[in-house]
């Protein structure tokens, strides 16, 4: 048997056919995973240092108490209801002091937004520190319309809404 023989026999099974046939019979399967590129890894390690560094700032605001926002919510004043966007801060300080399940009693839609944050920020370090990257994921994510993505978040904070006007009517007796 010939070097090169012993060469392509020790290269796995689909790599080694690749290697003999044209390239109008290779597979045409997209990879799940493949390297990625310089600038793809350069994205990453900004996208992951944005949303560690906004964590690392909103744990020192919640570990030092720092007010972030002196002024009462106006539509809580004059309804005497929270505001869809009412509790969001405490939410995401909790959120980033470690403590998600109060995180998620507090406001359940900032909370699935931090998670949604963290598993980028996951995503992004893989990316960034490991080249491991899915153009199978990227095809879909790209795919969405916007206009999906717009209604999925209006459903989200409608949700946490609903949660947080359902747990102020319960705590006030109105319910």
């Amino acid at each position: 048997m010939s070097a090169s023989a012993n060469r392509l026999d020790r290269v796995s099974k689909d790599r080694y056919f690749n290697l003999l046939m044209d390239s109008g019979q290779q597979s045409t399967m997209p990879k799940i995973f493949s390297r990625a590129s310089a600038r793809q890894r350069a994205i990453a390690a900004i996208v992951f240092c944005a949303i560690a560094g906004s964590f690392a700032v909103l744990w020192l605001v919640g570990h030092y108490k720092i007010t972030l926002y002196p002024f009462a919510c106006g539509f809580r004043q004059r309804f005497g209801l929270p505001c869809p966007t009412c509790y969001m801060t405490r939410a995401v300080l909790a959120f980033a002091q470690g403590d998600i399940i109060r995180s998620f009693y507090i406001q359940p839609a900032a909370a699935f937004f931090c998670c949604l944050g963290a598993a980028v920020a996951f995503f992004a370090f893989l990316i960034a520190c490991f080249g491991i990257y899915s153009p199978a994921f990227e095809r879909r994510v790209i795919s969405l319309k916007l206009r999906y993505i717009i209604a999925a978040v209006l459903f989200i904070l409608a949700a946490g809404w609903a949660f947080t006007l359902a747990k102020t009517l319960a705590e006030n007796g109105s319910f």
